[in-house]
Order: structure tokens, then C-alpha cells, then sequence
């Protein structure tokens, strides 16, 4: 069992529900487990730029809206303040999980952030910062990526940055903590590089 101290990078794009699954599960092992997470923007859009095809069919460009909007959290209210904004875009006025993101302006207002940066989501001005945050991701992982994108950072001060893991379902609380002994496990071997079920 590993009590060693871990920051965790983690990078999502907003509109990904595997992400979404993906972060219940951190949330819950940073309760259980001495780790930090640090949650920050990519975005699918930026990574399937000069594609022939969007594998993710979004041909009107809908997906720039919800990860420019965290790229203004990110940048003007911290790493804090976009896991809230994250969590609050999937989650219910009621509290329940939802199965798609929801009004972007009520997540903000749920997450404790001023609601016109919703605006922010048919603007370009926070661009370049969302593909600097964006590119911090994928420069780190080699290979084809996807999101999320997690760097876990030891007490040592090493880091290793890994895709995924990719949950399909939130795992009960025993194999939440398996899986992130499992993840820490491979982050730790130097010459890992992809594992796939």
C-alpha cells in the first residue's frame, strides 16, 4: 500500500465523460490517500486539429466552448477553482451526476465563479493559454493520447505523465485504491509505456 505523498497533474477536457468517471475516481482516492490533485485544461479540439476527420464529430466546434471557458477558470482562478467548475458542469442542480455537461453558467455559479465567464466560451481570448496547458499534457506522454492525461509527482520530486487511466464506471472504494496502486506501480517503471484491455 502506498502512504507516500503524490501530486497529481491532471488534465481533462470538460466535454469527455470517461474524464469525468476518471476524476470521481481521484477524488475519492485523494480521500483516502495522501494525494494533491492539480486539475488542469486540454482540450479534444486542439488535439484533432488539421485532422482529415474529427474522430470526435465535432464539426460545428462545440468543444472549444466548454475547455475555453475552464482555460479562463484555469488561468484567472486557479487549479482549485476548475476542479470545482469541473465538477459542478457534471453534477445536477439537485447534487445528482448527470450524463452530459450541463449550462455552463450555472456550473460556474455552483462552483463560486462569476458567471459571465461563460462568456469566455465564443471568445479566442484564452486560447493560447489553453494550448499551453494543453501541449503541457501531451509533451509529457508519448504516442497516441486522449484525455484525461495525468503526471503524478512523488515526494522525491520525480514525475511520470500517463493517459488515463480511462474508467468506464466509477470503481467501489477497494478497487478505486487497487487501481491507483496499480497506476503508481507503472509510473514507477521507467520503461513502461502503454497497457490496454
Amino acid at each position: 500500500m502506498t502512504c507516500e505523498p503524490w501530486t497529481v497533474d491532471f488534465w481533462f477536457d470538460p466535454a469527455c465523460p470517461l474524464s469525468r468517471v476518471t476524476a470521481r475516481w481521484l477524488r475519492g482516492v485523494a480521500e483516502e490517500r495522501p494525494v494533491t490533485v492539480r486539475w488542469r485544461v486540454m482540450s479534444l479540439s486542439v488535439l484533432n486539429e488539421g485532422r482529415d476527420e474529427d474522430p470526435e464529430g465535432d464539426t460545428e466546434g462545440y468543444l472549444w466552448i466548454p475547455a475555453r471557458v475552464c482555460a479562463a477558470v484555469q488561468s484567472g482562478h486557479g487549479h482549485e477553482a476548475l476542479g470545482r467548475f469541473h465538477d459542478a458542469l457534471w453534477t445536477g442542480e439537485d447534487g445528482a451526476e448527470r450524463e452530459w455537461i450541463g449550462d455552463l453558467a450555472g456550473a460556474l455559479r455552483r462552483a463560486g465563479l462569476p458567471e459571465a465567464l461563460a462568456g469566455a466560451g465564443s471568445s479566442e481570448e484564452h486560447d493560447p493559454f489553453l494550448r499551453a496547458s494543453h501541449h503541457g499534457a501531451v509533451r509529457g506522454v508519448h504516442g497516441e493520447v486522449g484525455t484525461p492525461i495525468l503526471a503524478l509527482t512523488g515526494a522525491g520530486g520525480s514525475s511520470r505523465a500517463l493517459f488515463g487511466p480511462v474508467v468506464a464506471a466509477p470503481p467501489d472504494p477497494a478497487d478505486a485504491l487497487r487501481l491507483w496502486e496499480a497506476v503508481v506501480l507503472l509510473a514507477g517503471v521507467p520503461q513502461f509505456r502503454e497497457i490496454k484491455t
